[in-house]
């Protein structure tokens, strides 16, 4: 048996030490996720650190990661196994030429032509522990997906007809998260612990610079985070999320700028928004309004 976790601020410790900066209300529903054995569902922007939990989780824990990336039209046979026709049918051409009619009736449903996808994966015993199990964007299925992920969530057991009903010794870690590009059906969130992810607030998003980019300056990163939270007010068809936070910090020390400046930002727009609308949105004046306004921001009250 794996020792629980003790508290919520173990939870922080585990994730701080995992560069992973995690607030209060996160760290406990990730805390009553562990010791009760539920799965966790975590909704918000993309960019915001949904994925990265669930990373950051299985390395603390020692646990192997194991993710299904979820997609338009993904259904039960995809996430969770398909036989392997090719060897089947070599296996086919092999005992006809042996005259083995035997190994055809019995043979070609065994567990070796088992093509095993990443629910199937998940029931399966692992070293160092049941795994973590990332159903990433959710909100991408269909819904006769969602109803079958019902079951498997409630009973960790999946169904193949030619090998039977295949059970988890030890249940997974589940995590599921959704961008809500839609509405996913209230009787799987009823099963799940929710947390809504939302952008950080300021001293927060230093925080998580901080641990990802920390060869950037104290200043740089404050105008950075200063800046992005500044746009994420604009009228934009994709707002930056700390992820392209991170990474713009990351452009701008390869570039060796210590400060930002309207003709920096021109160049590295490519590193926060990923939509040409949004880009042409902030050429010209634009870029140096709102960096004037993120900078004053930044000036203490009275000074």
């Amino acid at each position: 048996m794996h020792q629980p976790i003790a508290s919520i601020e173990a939870v922080q410790q585990m994730l701080a030490a995992q560069s992973y900066v995690c607030g209060r209300p996160l760290a406990t529903v990730l805390f009553l996720a562990l010791r009760l054995g539920r799965p966790l569902f975590l909704e918000g922007e993309a960019g915001t650190g949904k994925t990265e939990i669930a990373k950051a989780i299985a390395a603390a824990l020692g646990r192997r990661l194991i993710r299904l990336q979820c997609y338009e039209g993904l259904d039960a046979a995809s996430a969770v196994y398909e036989w392997n026709f090719a060897a089947q049918m070599v296996a086919i051409r092999a005992a006809e030429a042996a005259q083995d009619a035997q190994h055809l009736r019995t043979g070609l449903f065994g567990p070796e032509f088992l093509i095993e996808r990443p629910l199937l994966q998940a029931m399966r015993p692992q070293d160092g522990g049941a795994p973590v199990l990332l159903i990433d964007e959710i909100d991408r299925t269909d819904e006769p997906f969602e109803a079958f992920l019902l079951e498997a969530l409630s009973d960790f057991q999946v169904t193949i007809p030619e090998l039977g009903t295949i059970k988890a010794p030890e249940a997974p870690i589940v995590i599921l998260t959704s961008n809500r590009t839609r509405e996913v059906h209230d009787a799987l969130k009823r099963r799940c612990l929710y947390h809504w992810v939302d952008y950080p607030g300021f001293e927060r998003e230093i925080e998580i610079l901080h641990a990802r980019a920390p060869d950037a300056s104290e200043a740089l990163s404050r105008e950075v985070v200063a800046f992005v939270q500044r746009l994420r007010s604009e009228d934009l068809f994709k707002k930056p999320g700390v992820a392209e936070t991170i990474d713009w910090a990351k452009c701008l020390l390869a570039l060796d700028v210590l400060t930002l400046s309207p003709e920096v930002i021109a160049d590295t727009l490519g590193a926060i928004l990923k939509y040409q609308d949004d880009i042409a949105r902030l050429q010209g004046t634009e870029a140096k309004r709102l960096l004037d306004e993120a900078r004053r921001s930044l000036v203490p009250a009275g000074t």
